[in-house]
């Protein structure tokens, strides 16, 4: 998997002087900036979003990366190269009554614990939050979640202040 899959047999000595490396990174960094600079050149981010450049160029990098495995110019091992000739049989999953038992107690305490009052309190002050543009939402969220309040209520709270974005079709 390294070999195919990294690269790194494509140098003699990869690390060999760190000089592999450094070219590596170097050609990283100048290709991170050009793309900073395409981004500014659109106006920044916000702009880049309303002109759908982000998922144009994550669509555009998934189709070159698929059509590359389906040619087989970028191996994928155990995919298209090195696959096994059949698939061996799936095991039963078993499910151990205690270990289950054991969890269905451990979810009622916490629920037992959880104060629907402090949960309603602590989503009311995040949707306060996401209102304003000056909050920061970082320690809203962590008081959300130590009030035991789950990841979907909190995301559930922000569609209900922000709405859900849907992309704009590009033609």
């Amino acid at each position: 998997m390294i070999a195919h899959e990294t690269g790194v047999v494509n140098t003699i000595d990869p690390l060999g002087g760190s000089y592999y490396v450094e070219e590596l990174t170097n050609r990283l960094e100048a290709e991170a900036y050009e793309y900073f600079d395409r981004i500014g050149q659109l106006g920044g981010v916000v702009p880049a979003l309303k002109e759908n450049f982000f998922q144009r160029e994550i669509a555009d990098a998934s189709f070159r990366y698929q059509h590359e495995v389906e040619q087989r110019q970028r191996i994928v091992v155990g995919v298209n190269r090195y696959e096994l000739d059949e698939e061996p049989p799936l095991e039963i999953l078993r499910i151990d009554p205690a270990l289950e038992q054991k969890q269905i107690e451990r979810v009622q305490a916490l629920r037992a614990r959880r104060d629907s009052s402090s949960v309603e309190q602590a989503l009311a002050r995040l949707k306060e939050g996401a209102a304003r543009d000056d909050v920061n939402l970082m320690p809203l969220i962590v008081d959300a979640a130590q009030a035991y309040v789950t990841m979907g209520e909190m995301c559930d709270a922000l569609r209900q202040v922000w709405g859900v974005w849907t992309e704009t079709p590009v033609f």
